[in-house]
């Protein structure tokens, strides 16, 4: 008997363990971002909703050949709102790049002679545009960082600050986060 319950617990065990076992998706950015769908959720996004969303992007990575974090983070949110139930149409998302996170704009050439290696970012920021995200970077990081506007992604469009834009967003409806 006390054999039969042993084996019944180990089988039980496996199985709740295996029941929690997930794959990371990506709905939207597709290589970017991963997450997992957490079903059970009761709390989720809607397909109702307009979401305008306006990101402080400061943060860097560890090292000049790793993807920006806070970057990828971007994907992940956007990730988590399509498969949460809003629609990547209704999403209107806008990143003000600036401080230690701004040299993921530099493009090739000038990344690569700033690190010695290829900016791991650029996919990552073409796969956002694409998915509707506008991307700005501030002119005056990119003067404080010696960033020449010539050196800046054709996908990144150059504002006067990050100050400004967060607060023109915020103004006209945005919500903010700051990764």
């Amino acid at each position: 008997m006390l054999r039969s319950m042993v084996i019944l617990l180990l089988h039980l065990t496996i199985f709740i363990s295996s029941s929690h076992a997930q794959e990371m998706v990506n709905p939207e950015i597709k290589t970017f971002g991963g997450i997992y769908d957490i079903v059970e959720a009761s709390v989720r996004p809607t397909a109702e909703l307009d979401y305008k969303i306006i990101i402080d992007l400061h943060s860097g990575a560890k090292s000049p050949d790793q993807i920006n974090p806070a970057l990828n983070n971007v994907a992940r949110m956007i990730n988590l709102h399509v498969i949460g139930g809003a629609t990547a149409k209704k999403m209107k998302v806008v990143l003000a790049i600036h401080g230690d996170a701004n040299d993921v704009v530099m493009n090739t050439k000038s990344y690569f002679e700033r690190y010695r290696v290829d900016n791991p970012n650029i996919q990552l920021i073409k796969s956002l545009k694409s998915a509707g995200v506008k991307l700005t970077v501030c002119g005056q990081s990119l003067l404080s960082k010696s960033v020449a506007t010539n050196q800046v992604l054709e996908e990144v469009e150059i504002a006067t600050s990050m100050l400004t834009t967060v607060t023109t967003y915020q103004l006209n409806g945005y919500a903010f986060l700051s990764f």
